[in-house]
């Protein structure tokens, strides 16, 4: 479903900033019918448009982690070297996103962290030891502006 018309850019964004809210909810914001949304909502789903909803747990007071944004450049960017990379970041779970990129690193990635310490470990036992990175940039986040952590009308 690579055609997305209007209500279907509606529907998305309502589920972007809330997942939970009501297939009748929806439909009322978006001028549907609630049978036409639910029908739309799952064309979504099976075609991969949508690919599944997530819940966001913890809290900065609850459950402190920082973000860290790490910048690959590897020795080569053939194929295989690609493919070995990709492989191995996949088995940590401690890199929470991975994407290949277009300008001065190959890949960014995300990693949370709950203290220097943390990443000291991650730099030194798993980031250091994927195949083929020739250097290692990485970036503390101060704080989440625009994410999805919070609704924005909670931010401050």
């Amino acid at each position: 479903m690579a055609d997305l018309d209007a209500i279907d850019r509606n529907i998305l964004r309502v589920l972007r900033t809330d997942a939970r809210r009501s297939n009748a909810a929806i439909a009322a914001e978006v001028g549907l019918s609630p049978s036409a949304c639910l029908r739309r909502i799952r064309i979504m789903e099976e075609s991969g448009v949508i690919r599944g909803y997530i819940t966001l747990v913890g809290s900065p007071d609850i459950d402190p982690t920082i973000a860290v944004i790490v910048n690959i450049t590897l020795d080569r960017q053939t194929e295989e070297y690609l493919d070995r990379f990709e492989a191995a970041v996949r088995r940590f779970p401690e890199i929470r996103e991975c994407f290949l990129m277009t300008g001065g690193s190959d890949y960014l990635l995300r990693v949370e962290v709950v203290n220097a310490r943390d990443f000291e470990r991650i730099h030194k036992e798993i980031l250091s030891t994927l195949p083929g990175v020739a250097r290692i940039h990485s970036s503390f986040s101060i704080r989440n502006v625009a994410g999805p952590s919070l609704p924005r009308s909670d931010r401050n």
